[in-house]
């Protein structure tokens, strides 16, 4: 266990359980408010995240940012936002499971840190890894389910809401639901 997200990030960042260390530029750790009642939790960096070294910072970032302006949450003020990996896996592609066990201490130390009310998985992979092995975002996105005390709710990933605008308006109905649990809390 660490004291404080400054000494997880340090050791996070001398992390090389796994071949993605071996090909990242920057280590994708985390960004926002550390005391944040919501996190958001993706899958892996791409290539921008890994340029900057911050999660959800390309295109997919910007729709994301969009959407959380519409229901009053900031990245900088009142969410965090991590991913499951914290290196990009080569050409974007999905973690692999293996990556994904050696990685998740590293995001279950966040939450522990951070100890948000709800956590939102932006994606299937987030959401099969977090809340259920056979979650279905198309039919179980905006459902919260409560495990250890945390609401936890799937959405779609902003990348694929790119690749299938049509989404769009679904996902706005998962934000809007989670606007109003906040407001219930």
């Amino acid at each position: 266990m660490y004291k404080d997200m400054n000494e997880l990030k340090t050791e996070c960042e001398k992390c090389e359980k796994c071949s993605l260390c071996k090909t990242r530029t920057n280590l994708v750790f985390g960004i926002g408010n550390e005391k944040a009642k919501v996190m958001f939790v993706g899958e892996g960096p791409g290539e921008n995240e890994d340029l900057q070294g911050e999660p959800f910072v390309g295109r997919s970032g910007k729709l994301l940012d969009a959407m959380l302006k519409c229901v009053e949450l900031d990245r900088n003020e009142n969410i965090y936002i991590a991913n499951i990996v914290k290196c990009r896996p080569p050409k974007n592609r999905d973690p692999l499971p293996e990556e994904q066990d050696l990685c998740i201490d590293w995001l279950r130390e966040q939450v522990r840190l951070i100890n948000p009310k709800v956590i939102v998985c932006l994606g299937r992979i987030s959401a099969q890894r977090l809340i259920s092995p056979d979650f279905k975002v198309t039919q179980e996105h905006g459902v919260f389910f409560e495990k250890n005390g945390v609401l936890m709710m799937g959405t779609f990933h902003p990348a694929a809401l790119l690749r299938n605008p049509n989404n769009k308006p679904l996902a706005f109905e998962d934000f809007i639901k989670l606007r109003d649990k906040l407001e219930e809390a």
